[in-house]
């Protein structure tokens, strides 16, 4: 027996007073209605109607468990409707992932950009270092960098990727000298991500691609724990641009060997999401927003810094 159909067939016949009536409006046969009923006294194991040829009333625990199939109807069709709503309305909670490397340099911008136009939208954000399961973390979306594998079954966008460049500090070139060649790097203390290439890669206008294996005296599990040694003067770090950005321009770090193109590892950022015929509207019109905004990326912003990918 379907439990909620029955207890909605008893509230109309309740309602009407009537089993005929209540059969014409859910366009159910008056045997089928009574049927309905009388498996519900069955199962609970009590008379909820007395009936005669010529009357209908609710016995006392009739009239109880009227209020109680009212109050169990109502919850459910509120669940409902706000299932319906969430489903077809950018509002609640964006659970989003990204990578420590965009958190720190591009999310935060993007979140208020979203925010101005979706103002009911709130969001739940999770950094990672490590690699993350989208799935069996629940996320809505994930931005991921292609060093962190994904699930074939996602969907995968990509958006940009970041330009490294190599950085010191003032104080550690005054001591160890300013590195004028990819070679003059094994000199060097070295500093990298755990998670980072293990070799760096320099193509010169004249000279070609040089190769720097990379003994590092530190590896750490983010950028900006390799960026806040940088800091206190303890080695040359391969790091993102936008992460250093304000660091070059204030004094407190140097870029290095800007002669080259330096390639150490990818970090092109992309975005991961599930399929879109699964997706609440909130997700979807964010999706859409990051997209369309990365869009214009490509045509607005300075490759020095961010540049999409088509």
């Amino acid at each position: 027996m379907n439990k909620l159909e029955a207890m909605r067939v008893f509230m109309r016949v309740a309602d009407l007073n009537s089993f005929s009536l209540a059969g014409k409006q859910l366009n159910k046969s008056p045997a089928a209605i009574t049927r309905n009923v009388a498996m519900l006294e069955a199962q609970l194991n009590v008379r909820l109607m007395n009936r005669s040829t010529r009357s209908l009333s609710l016995t006392e625990a009739g009239k109880a468990y009227l209020d109680g199939c009212r109050a169990v109807t109502h919850a459910l069709d509120e669940i409902e409707s706000g299932l319906v709503r969430s489903a077809h309305d950018h509002y609640g909670v964006l659970r989003i992932a990204s990578p420590a490397v965009f958190a720190t340099t591009g999310l935060a911008s993007l979140l208020a950009a979203y925010r101005a136009v979706a103002p009911r939208v709130d969001f739940d954000v999770t950094t990672y270092d490590t690699p993350i399961d989208v799935i069996d973390g629940g996320f809505d979306v994930c931005f991921s960098t292609d060093r962190y594998p994904v699930s074939n079954s996602l969907v995968r966008r990509p958006l940009m990727f970041i330009r490294e460049i190599l950085v010191a500090s003032p104080a550690y070139l005054e001591s160890r000298g300013k590195p004028q060649a990819p070679a003059d790097l094994q000199q060097h203390d070295l500093l990298m991500e755990r998670d980072g290439a293990r070799s760096w890669e320099f193509t010169g206008a004249n000279e070609g691609v040089q190769q720097v294996i990379v003994n590092s005296i530190l590896s750490a599990t983010s950028c900006d724990a390799v960026r806040s040694v940088a800091l206190v003067n303890m080695g040359i770090a391969l790091l993102p641009m936008p992460l250093v950005a304000d660091d070059i321009a204030k004094g407190r770090l140097v870029s290095l060997l800007e002669g080259y193109q330096i390639n150490g590892g990818p970090r092109h950022i992309a975005l991961v999401y599930h399929e879109r015929r699964s997706l609440t509207a909130k997700v979807r019109g964010f999706i859409d927003f990051v997209l369309d905004r990365f869009q214009q990326t490509a045509i607005h912003d300075s490759p020095v810094t961010l540049r999409a990918v088509a």
